[in-house]
């Protein structure tokens, strides 16, 4: 029915009405997928009664340090035998470690307090668990493919209890003045998990909590068997307590008996839903919503007001033509003034608009190749994420995603660098090619194997193996190298169109340009709108990758994308007119400049969410997060930049071809 409404609509918009249209019908639309629904990406299991659910342990994390860790490089308990579970490229690159482990749950039993194992914490041992506990690493297991989660409650609103991801390794107590800090180890996990009672009588798993607790086992006798002894502190008549008394310290050795309980409860959420509790915890507050939608009102009224601009220069410039020929009813004296207009401003470097940048035209091609590829790399994963195919549950997903159109859009960054090298008239196209093939990658795959080796030589989870290195590079030259030069060909092989006028062979002279006209000023103003349009929802996207929170709001993205593009449109064919009414025709790499700038803002950014935000203290987590930074500033200027190119070549085209020139 929004559609019906909205139809009879949009033919009579103009201008900043058409935009405020198309952002109103996408709105509506987005009511939908910018909340929680999805596709779950995963086939359904159901289970009988007393069947057995296996419980899987994942990587450990932390906020603070940024570097995830296998869940066995902690003392835990472990079989004879740790086996993974076979991972997808993306999941390895996450860093994730899906092993087995000694937990057993079956459906509808109840374990009042199951003994995993007793270990004998030595030094080391209890030093490796303190230092966790200081660094605030968390917990990840894994039943049904539903990772676990903790009830938290918010500070603002004690009433509302929200979903966190993971529960803690142990916790500080600094309360005791004078004295050092106390780490208590959680070394009991209360299991609870819902269940769905299907129509067949089986059950489906549609949640799963644990309850940590910090306890020094008790037990009869002095023989201990995990199998018989009778725990004191935790068995079926007294079930485990928080007892600030008996609290289980790992500041010096000590002994640890690993414990859990299972409790089963019955849940009304069916399976199709039960991932909306992560993805509606995903935001830090009710009123999150409120700020997406107030931040794109905002954008949006930058947006009409830009689109309003450039409507009356285009209207200004395309009807000189047609009011020339009224020239005839003008006096005399307003019919000179209009001829001395004619010969300044933006028509009189006609000759040399299209003359190629004197800077480096083939780096330029490969920019906005680069550029193309990234654009439409991203275009369609935002696509295939609103459609629901990037389901949270497929681990490593989005990731791969990202990854394999990246390698499958070189086919795109090669076209579209030829196209543009072709109009420079460039023969190099051998060199153009490989730019664009090689340049970013290998600037992104030396910093990621530069990091490799770091975290390799900490054993870190995220260490990536060889074989996914070998798989990387094969991808780059096996598939993404040689779809570049397809492309790179089918670009060279097509004719050009020709350029609507031609271009002088000896260069005009550009006149000195007025203070507000230079380059810094301009690209420094052009970076700020587009920013001002990404923002908000940039908080909200690294907060998701840098606090290990779930990011599913892709219907609000994909405005603040469709604002960006437009914003960056505008913006950069607003500057690119005013430049040419200043009778300078180098308006190539101001081009990219312009709209790209935004990228030093997002890094500038970066740095404030580092200060204030975060609370990483240590050289390399800080080394790390600066350089992906750094990089994803890099593609975003790229993409920027691309999205510039080509609106303002749009432009210079547009005004050009309406006049009329010997």
């Amino acid at each position: 029915s929004g559609r019906n409404v909205a139809a009879p609509c949009l033919p009579a918009c103009k201008g900043g009405g058409m935009v405020v249209a198309v952002v109103a019908w996408f709105a509506w639309w987005a009511r939908g997928v910018g909340g929680v629904a999805y596709l779950p990406g995963v086939a359904p299991r159901s289970y009988a009664s007393g069947e057995v659910v296996k419980l899987y342990v994942n990587k450990l994390t932390s906020t603070h340090t940024q570097i995830p860790y296998d869940y066995y490089r902690l003392p835990y308990c472990h079989g004879s035998k740790i086996r993974e579970k076979a991972e997808n490229i993306g999941e390895r690159l996450a860093g994730d470690k899906i092993e087995n482990s000694l937990y057993e749950l079956e459906i509808g039993r109840r374990e009042p307090c199951k003994v995993v194992c007793r270990k004998r914490l030595g030094k080391g041992g209890s030093k490796t668990f303190a230092r966790a506990i200081e660094d605030d690493y968390r917990v990840h297991w894994i039943v049904d493919n539903l990772p676990a989660s903790t009830l938290l409650a918010d500070r603002n609103e004690p009433s509302r209890a929200y979903r966190v991801r993971g529960f803690p390794v142990g916790f500080r107590d600094e309360s005791s003045a004078g004295s050092q800090t106390q780490h208590f180890l959680f070394n009991h996990a209360r299991l609870v998990v819902s269940l769905y009672a299907e129509e067949n009588g089986k059950f489906s798993v549609v949640g799963f909590r644990v309850e940590p607790f910090s306890v020094r086992h008790q037990w009869e006798g002095d023989d201990f068997d995990p199998e018989t002894t009778r725990l004191l502190t935790c068995n079926e008549v007294r079930p485990v307590q928080h007892d600030p008394t008996n609290y289980l310290s790992v500041d010096a050795p000590t002994e640890v008996v690993f414990t859990y309980d299972v409790e089963w409860e019955a849940s009304e959420t069916p399976w199709s839903h039960r991932w909306d509790v992560f993805l509606a915890s995903s935001s830090v507050s009710p009123g999150d919503d409120k700020i997406h939608w107030f931040s794109i009102t905002n954008s949006t009224m930058i947006v009409v007001f830009l689109t309003v601009m450039v409507a009356m220069i285009l209207v200004r410039t395309l009807s000189k033509d047609i009011a020339n020929y009224n020239a005839n009813a003008a006096p005399l004296l307003d019919r000179e003034a209009d001829e001395a207009k004619e010969e300044t401003g933006w028509k009189l470097v006609h000759a040399d608009v299209f003359r190629p940048p004197s800077l480096s035209p083939l780096a330029f091609s490969a920019v906005v190749g680069t550029g193309t590829q990234l654009a439409a790399m991203t275009a369609l994963t935002l696509a295939f994420a609103v459609a629901g195919l990037l389901s949270p549950a497929n681990r490593g997903s989005l990731i791969t995603a990202l990854l394999m159109l990246f390698v499958f859009m070189g086919a795109a960054g090669g076209y579209a660098s030829a196209r543009v090298y072709k109009t420079f008239r460039g023969l190099d196209w051998l060199k153009c090619t490989l730019l664009t093939a090689l340049a970013f990658p290998s600037l992104v795959f030396g910093v990621f194997l530069a990091v490799d080796v770091a975290l390799t030589l900490l054993k870190s989870s995220a260490a990536v193996p060889l074989s996914t290195l070998v798989s990387l590079v094969a991808l780059w030259f096996g598939v993404s190298a040689p779809l570049v030069f397809a492309g790179a060909y089918l670009g060279f092989k097509r004719d050009l169109a020709p350029a609507p006028v031609r271009t002088n062979q000896i260069p005009r002279l550009i006149p000195p340009q007025p203070w507000y006209m230079h380059p810094a000023l301009t690209t420094a103003f052009g970076g700020v709108l587009p920013f001002g349009a990404v923002s908000v929802e940039l908080f909200f996207v690294m907060s998701a990758i840098w606090l290990h929170q779930i990011y599913y709001i892709f219907g609000f993205l994909f405005l603040v994308v469709l604002i960006l593009v437009a914003t960056c449109a505008e913006i950069t064919i607003l500057l690119c007119y005013f430049q040419l009414c200043n009778e300078d025709y180098r308006w190539w790499w101001r081009s990219l400049a312009n709209s790209g700038a935004c990228a030093a803002y997002v890094y500038a950014y970066a740095l404030w969410y580092f200060l204030f935000e975060l609370e990483i203290d240590k050289l390399l987590p800080t080394t790390l997060y600066f350089l992906y930074m750094a990089l994803v500033s890099l593609a975003f200027f790229l993409i920027t930049a691309a999205v510039g190119f080509y609106a303002c070549f749009w432009f210079v085209t547009k005004i050009y071809g309406s006049i009329k020139v010997d």
